[in-house]
């Protein structure tokens, strides 16, 4: 990415719904730092949209938006500026966690011999079972391939619009993943069916027949519900990790 660029926001302009009406949301603003989250059923819309801000739209896919840079069209290239976490993902590369970080880090210009430790430290405080540097890559679980891709683009990557799909079936910790790309100053788009992700962001937008149908915000209420979902989904956790390593719970 040219190094001049700073991406200071990106910009949606709406386009039309499955049935080729104008979808109600014409135009929004997503800032750096910002988690915003798409809700809605399946088939909604949510990869729609995705998708559209990952090609950098320009009225040219089925929906017909516009997706806006610092508003103006994008001439780079787009893979330099977006990043994306798709619901699987399997790496190719017959080589270790280690000798792929270093690499990753040599093409960036990074100092490899700090980074990597960094790297696989982070990705460890998302994933449930450990990541170390002589791993081959082409053997770590799903939440582990996630978990070293959340860490990697956190601390390598520069990519600042970061794009995920339903990170709560990925078997890691999804709201610290989350809460690490934003405090790196990302744009960070999720689609999700998971109330704790909905809530925990300041905007959420409903999909409805492939169009953005309304935008809102997090109010009181759903915030103080949001700090009990918390608490239930750590017990839920807790539960799920117990029963994955002992295989039995002493209730007293």
């Amino acid at each position: 990415m040219n190094n001049l660029v700073t991406i200071k926001k990106i910009t949606i302009l709406g386009g039309y719904t499955k049935d080729g009406m104008e979808e109600p949301i014409r135009k929004m603003d997503i800032t750096t730092g910002e988690i915003l989250v798409l809700v809605g059923p399946t088939g909604s819309g949510k990869s729609m949209l995705l998708s559209d801000i990952e090609l950098l739209a320009s009225a040219d896919t089925p929906s017909k938006r516009t997706v806006l840079i610092n508003d103006t069209m994008y001439e780079g290239c787009r893979s330099e500026i977006i990043a994306q976490l798709s619901q699987t993902m399997n790496f190719v590369m017959d080589t270790t966690v280690g000798d792929f970080l270093i690499l990753h880090a040599s093409s960036r210009n990074i100092d490899s011999d700090a980074i990597v430790n960094d790297v696989i430290a982070l990705a460890n405080t998302l994933a449930g079972e450990p990541i170390n540097p002589h791993d081959f890559i082409t053997t770590l679980s799903g939440g582990q391939s996630r978990a070293l891709m959340i860490a990697d683009i956190a601390l390598i990557s520069d990519s600042p619009i970061v794009l995920v799909d339903e990170i709560e079936n990925a078997g890691i910790d999804k709201l610290q993943a989350l809460q690490v790309l934003s405090d790196k100053g990302k744009i960070v788009i999720v689609a999700s069916h998971d109330p704790v992700i909905m809530l925990m962001a300041k905007r959420r937008v409903v999909m409805r027949n492939g169009g953005m149908n309304k935008v809102l915000s997090t109010n009181q209420k759903e915030t103080e519900l949001l700090h009990e979902l918390i608490s239930f989904d750590k017990n839920m956790f807790s539960l799920r990790e117990s029963l994955r390593t002992s295989g039995t719970i002493e209730i007293a």
